[in-house]
């Protein structure tokens, strides 16, 4: 297998949506403590990475990019305005049906998380995939158990495939690692 099939495989597996769904429904569980959980790791998880990635997948179709990867940071901000849309939504749907607190800070994390990728995002392209990535790893930690720290090797393997395929710079995937890493921990601190 080259080195580019690799990356590709790396890049599309552990793609924001993928990693949002498992590991939503991972930080549910952990949050309620029964099954009922798994059901709003499920809409967590929705809202922050199917209902995001389906905008991409239409815009992709309708021609506005080339890819799900969106390597123009010029016309990102749209895609961000839906998640921390999308990110609220849920958040509202579960504050009014009285999720556990657990589920309830992720999304307020993942929601801090975008509004400062939006943000650095006008000046400078960070990876988006990276920060998800760590944001999941570091959630997990904290509601699971710390063992979850070795799954850093899966965000490192973001972060290599995203520069392996000339989507970002080192700085980038370390910039977005390190953010998703922090907010993540910030919030779980409250």
């Amino acid at each position: 297998m080259s080195r580019a099939t690799a990356a590709r495989a790396v890049t599309d597996i552990l793609q924001p949506r993928n990693v949002l769904l498992t590991g939503m429904l991972g930080i549910g569980w952990a949050a309620a403590g029964d099954w009922t959980g798994i059901l709003w790791g499920l809409l967590g998880a929705l809202c922050a990475g199917l209902a995001p990635a389906g905008y991409i997948e239409w815009e992709r179709r309708r021609g506005t990019w080339g890819d799900r990867h969106v390597v123009d940071r010029t016309k990102r901000a749209p895609i961000f305005l839906v998640i921390l849309a999308s990110i609220g939504a849920g958040t509202l749907v579960m504050v009014l049906g009285r999720a556990p607190t657990g589920i309830l800070v992720a999304m307020l994390a993942l929601w801090a998380m975008t509004v400062v990728l939006l943000t650095v995002n006008t000046v400078w392209k960070i990876s988006v995939d990276s920060a998800v990535a760590a944001a999941v790893v570091a959630l997990l930690a904290v509601v699971h158990s710390p063992w979850w720290l070795a799954a850093g090797a899966l965000t490192a393997a973001v972060c290599w495939s995203r520069v392996a395929l000339a989507y970002h710079t080192v700085a980038q995937t370390v910039a977005g690692a390190a953010l998703g890493a922090a907010t993540a921990a910030a919030f779980l601190t409250v």
